[in-house]
């Protein structure tokens, strides 16, 4: 029996250790070209520089080192919420801003191997064992790009919102819908705010829209139902004539986070849909309602979350939800993920004019100038991942999000309210 057990040790013990070892290589590697980077600087450089380099690298690498070891001793626990999400950030940011650098430095030892290798063949050739001044430069300019950029995203975004407004033509609209005004917000993350005042703003910029309705399409936690209970009295002062309508995203389930029972997570989902009605949000699973505006009827459509992805909660039915819509004069589909576009709506669900998606934060990181480029990573994980898609006469809009996930901050996709007005196709 000892020897199950220490072999059960062992394992677990080597198992753990192989988790960790690539990253903690990729870690020591970003640590030593960051060493050569600065020692190559405080060499070519004057006195007062010296003394500059040296402390922007030692005042980094004590941020870096210091929060590391917090965090493998479990003693960022105890530190306040902001202090540590921001703290984490910015040890994130140092560290990947080093690794982005050392890959430059380590293109500069490849060119150093290679001459050596030619010196020794005896090939005619000048062979100078110092680095690189040029691709030195290159490795400091790139490296400060992520720790600029991100550390800016940071401090200046993650309240930053910004309102999208589009007019949307809808074939055959009748008169009575025309101008309808719907406001869209997804993915507060409730869970990751730091602060509330800023919050507020949003409020105030949605009900400045004066919309008829507003949709919110899921995420409203990280995890837990408690995490919106801080903040409901902001988002419970959203009016709209026509309400406030909402869906389920994938971090709503409660999937990532470990309870101590399947009954904790079922009290969890309970509450969460609590907090939503006393907010005076009406949380749509896989059901609709019909607004009666003027003489036409619009259908709002809510699925739970449906994905095209197996690694998302498989929990829409769109079947249900939809019947007896078939009357309605415009059919509104709330629905988080918008891979559920591609995979079901556009094929069996023609009938549906608009559908209303978030999920994928734009991954809150890319390049935005309208009319020229629109570019974030996210386009390689997402056919549909920000703005307006259209197809057959079907429309998709897919919300950047109000809130954030992981890193606090953005960078180029700003928080984003969207106010979509229906107007009658020419």
């Amino acid at each position: 029996m000892i020897f199950v057990v220490l072999f059960t040790i062992i394992t677990t013990t080597i198992e753990n250790f192989m988790r960790f070892l690539i990253p903690l290589a990729f870690l020591l590697v970003g640590e030593y070209y960051a060493f050569q980077l600065f020692l190559h600087f405080y060499r070519t450089t004057t006195s007062t520089w010296k003394a500059t380099s040296l402390g922007i690298y030692l005042t980094l690498t004590a941020i870096e080192v210091i929060y590391i070891i917090c965090l493998f001793t479990n003693l960022n626990d105890q530190f306040p919420k902001p202090l540590n999400s921001i703290w984490g950030a910015l040890t994130f940011i140092i560290i990947l801003s080093k690794f982005v650098g050392g890959v430059f430095l380590f293109a500069d030892d490849l060119r150093r191997i290679g001459l050596w290798l030619i010196d020794k063949v005896g090939i005619n050739h000048e062979f100078n064992a110092g680095r690189s001044t040029f691709l030195s430069k290159t490795a400091l300019v790139f490296s400060s790009i992520p720790f600029l950029s991100l550390t800016w995203g940071m401090i200046r975004n993650p309240y930053n919102y910004k309102v999208f407004r589009l007019k949307l033509p809808i074939k055959n609209l009748s008169k009575d819908l025309e101008g309808f005004t719907i406001v869209q917000i997804s993915d507060i993350h409730a869970g990751s705010f730091l602060f509330k005042e800023p919050i507020k703003r949003a409020v105030e910029l949605i009900n400045e829209a004066q919309p008829d309705l507003v949709c919110f399409t899921g995420d409203l936690v990280n995890n837990k139902a408690d995490e919106i209970e801080d903040y409901m009295d902001i988002f419970s002062a959203i009016k709209a004539p026509h309400g406030v309508y909402s869906v389920l995203g994938n971090h709503d389930y409660g999937n990532y986070v470990s309870w101590p029972s399947p009954e904790a997570k079922i009290a969890n989902m309970d509450q969460l849909k609590r907090n939503q009605a006393q907010m005076g949000w009406e949380l749509l699973l896989n059901e609709h309602r019909l607004l009666e505006v003027g003489d036409s009827t619009l259908a709002v459509i809510g699925v739970e979350n449906q994905s095209a992805s197996k690694r998302f909660p498989q929990r829409g039915d769109l079947v249900h939800a939809s019947e007896q819509t078939e009357q309605a004069d415009f059919r509104l589909l709330l629905s988080h993920d918008p891979s559920h576009w591609n995979q079901e709506v556009t094929t069996a669900f023609k009938q549906i004019e608009l559908t209303l998606s978030g999920h994928t934060h734009g991954m809150q990181f890319g390049i935005e100038i309208p009319g020229f480029i629109k570019w974030s990573p996210a386009k390689f994980l997402y056919k549909q991942w920000a703005g307006l898609y259209q197809n057959d006469g079907q429309a998709l809009y897919v919300n950047r999000g109000l809130g954030y996930l992981g890193y606090p901050g953005r960078v180029g996709i700003k928080p984003e309210i969207t106010v979509i007005e229906l107007t009658k196709e020419s």
